[in-house]
């Protein structure tokens, strides 16, 4: 290859923004992938080099194709692979050896068909990382920027029009069918890009390269999986405070599950552990393909509101009562109007009107009492948002109505939602609102939910440096790992523990009670029992020495008839703490992203009320908090008719260490405090397993 190579880099820009194309593989014949590559990459009006290599010489598109790539008169940073599966690793060779820095591998018949074609992809990357090329795929479709513009993809024509959404997917054929759908809903991509096998980049690779784009207001993901799981959430983390990402992650429900030594690993299975990581790092997490890109296009368009306070305009009551269910059913609450915006909606509505929110024009509205009614709800200081919601109306043209609320919704600091009802009556109105890059959504539970999307990130970001300075607090109180037994690990950490010792025969058990004092909890100690009250293992309220001496006989006794099998090393002793609110903690080492952490109402019901919240540890004190404030057992800590109110923020404060005992420890697999009994002032661990590796 003649010219200068560029250097040898790990960067994966060339991806989007090379210096010179070279498609191998190139076909002259229409049916070929490799035509519809070289077509999209002159169509696209990408503005470099471009180059086509083949077996066979010939022109293309107006471009020599050439037979090896050392002829090419010009470098070429991209080069994208159309080739047989068997001839792909010399080809990636020699693209390294002539000045490629970045390959997009086209073909299949690699990992996705058994283990021969793992072996083959495992030998592209070797020889890839040789020659300093970084690889695309395989089995992927390319990447694509709008903007620049580039087109490495072989999808049928037209190219997505431009936007600012950025499209990071697993899978090729979502990627082509999204691009397609796109299109009928009228809004475009800044950058696109599918990653196939990820034999070398990744979608922790992928992502801060796409939300990087100048043109890119939000990332979304298409995912199947993660590749690892702690490097993602690091990543992300940081792209996220910049940029908005959601992500469609699929594949939520498994056949089954492995079998747990505790309740927290009973019910913390892989999706819990996705869910609590995307919290942590600041992802959304969508439900459906349409919900991830309501929400995107919103994020792109619309600012933040101040709060959770939302108003409602409306010409149609039924419609109204719909928004108002689904706002509270995303965490939003309707604002209560001032005096004075009441006041000036009934000089303007019809007496039979209601200027109340949700405000109910009634179908007689004129656009002019839309835009006058819109912008009183905005100047209202107690409105966060406003959804308005627009069917038909009966009386004059929608898109006349669009008229005269863009202009108010275009000077707003505060976020409107359109919900735009209806079909044909309403199309002409959807294309101004289109023009004017306003987004509109079908029904007001779209509406309601792009809303809610709005609100988080609003949240999300305000709360950033808080949680920024307790991470570090939390970092710097762990940097030097405690050292104890298993059995003393818990009480090492800080968190209070009932003592607890081990009798192996009825006098022994009569000793250890004389020690520790009155009343006491006595409880079978087999490695076959997990929940001692199923087989009548527990005995309360033990006063004297005697008792306990029965007692050991007693237990003993009761579970080797329930169940002859279990090995019994004895009877735990243990002084019995005054009664108050019982809840568990727990832990549980998910293999992909560390320890998730659990709380809830604990006891013997836990599995059955699955009254649970999760979280990625190790937790801050607004992590511990929210987790505790998302079940019943912590909004009970504050009093509950006759239940007295206990220390919550001696419970936030044992979930916080048992994090960092958690973090500390990565040979610890799963922790479980059950029950953590909460009195008036303090916090006991009464029950504690650990688990190790």
């Amino acid at each position: 290859m003649c010219g200068l190579i560029p250097p040898m880099s790990s960067s994966l820009t060339p991806f989007f923004n090379p210096n010179g194309v070279v498609v191998i593989g190139a076909s002259t014949r229409p049916e070929k992938l490799g035509y519809g590559v070289a077509r999209n990459l002159i169509s696209s009006g990408y503005r470099g080099a471009i180059h086509f290599v083949s077996k066979k010489p010939g022109n293309l598109f107006g471009h020599h194709i050439y037979t090896d790539l050392a002829e090419i008169p010009e470098p070429a940073e991209l080069a994208i692979l159309i080739i047989p599966t068997e001839a792909t690793p010399d080809a990636i060779r020699t693209c390294g050896e002539n000045g490629v820095r970045a390959a997009i591998i086209v073909s299949s018949g690699f990992r996705e068909v058994g283990p021969q074609g793992a072996a083959l992809e495992a030998h592209c990357l070797e020889i890839a990382r040789e020659q300093g090329v970084r690889l695309l795929g395989p089995n992927c479709i390319g990447t694509l920027d709008t903007h620049l513009p580039l087109d490495t993809t072989f999808l049928q024509p037209p190219m997505p029009a431009r936007g600012h959404i950025g499209f990071v997917s697993h899978s090729g054929a979502f990627c082509a069918a999204v691009i397609d759908w796109a299109r009928g809903q009228s809004f475009g991509f800044s950058q696109i890009a599918s990653l196939g096998n990820q034999a070398d980049v990744d979608e922790t690779d992928m992502l801060p390269l796409v939300a990087s784009d100048e043109h890119t207001r939000v990332v979304v993901m298409y995912l199947e999986g993660i590749s690892d799981g702690a490097r993602f959430v690091e990543i992300s983390s940081e792209v996220t405070r910049r940029k908005p990402v959601i992500a469609l992650k699929v594949g939520r429900f498994e056949a089954g599950q492995k079998a747990a030594a505790s309740h927290t690993g009973a019910l913390a299975g892989s999706e819990v552990a996705f869910d609590a990581a995307f919290e942590k790092c600041g992802i959304f997490r969508a439900e459906t393909t349409e919900q991830m890109f309501d929400w995107a296009l919103a994020l792109t368009s619309c600012p933040l509101p101040a709060g959770n306070n939302v108003a409602v305009l409306t010409n149609a009551g039924g419609p109204g009562v719909i928004a108002t269910d689904a706002l509270e059913q995303n965490s939003l609450q309707m604002a209560s109007l001032s005096d004075s915006t009441v006041k000036g909606l009934t000089e303007l509505l019809p007496p039979a009107a209601n200027p109340h929110n949700p405000v109910d024009m009634l179908a007689s509205a004129s656009p002019d009492q839309y835009a006058g009614c819109l912008s009183l709800l905005l100047d209202d200081p107690d409105v966060d948002s406003v959804v308005v919601i627009l069917p038909p109306p009966p009386m004059f043209r929608a898109e006349e109505v669009a008229d005269a609320i863009i202009p108010v919704i275009k000077l707003s600091e505060k976020p409107v939602i359109v919900a735009l009802l209806g079909s044909e009556l309403t199309m002409e109105a959807k294309v101004h609102f289109r023009e004017a890059e306003i987004p509109t959504f079908s029904f007001p539970e779209r509406a309601a939910s792009v809303s809610g999307i709005l609100s988080k990130r609003a949240k999300f970001l305000n709360q950033i440096g808080h949680e920024d300075r307790q991470r570090n607090k939390a970092f710097r109180d762990s940097e030097n790992p405690v050292d104890a037994p298993p059995e003393g690990l818990v009480p090492a950490y800080g968190i209070p523990t009932a003592p607890m010792e081990l009798a192996t025969n009825a006098n022994q058990a009569a000793s250890i009670a004389h020690e520790l004092g009155f009343p006491l909890v006595m409880k079978i100690a087999s490695p076959d029992i997990l929940h001692k009250s199923d087989v009548d293992g527990i005995l309360l309220d033990i006063g004297s020495e005697e008792a306990a001496r029965n007692g050991y006989a007693q237990l003993v006794d009761r579970v080797s008839e329930k169940i002859p099998s279990a090995r019994i090393e004895g009877v735990h002793i243990q002084r019995q703490i005054p009664d108050g609110q019982e809840v568990i903690l727990g832990m549980v080492r998910d293999a992909q992203f560390g320890p998730v952490m659990m709380f809830g109402s604990g006891g013997v019901e836990v599995e059955g009320l699955k009254d649970v919240a999760f979280a990625l540890g190790p937790l801050t004190q607004t992590e511990a908090d929210t987790i505790i404030g998302r079940t019943w057992a912590g909004r009970k800590l504050d009093g509950f008719r006759n239940i007295p109110a206990a220390d919550k923020a001696a419970v936030a404060d044992a979930l916080i260490r048992l994090s960092t005992l958690a973090d500390q420890h990565p040979e610890i697999t799963e922790i479980e405090i059950n029950p953590l009994r909460v009195l008036e002032k303090g916090a006991v661990a009464i029950d504690v397993r650990i688990k190790r590796a």
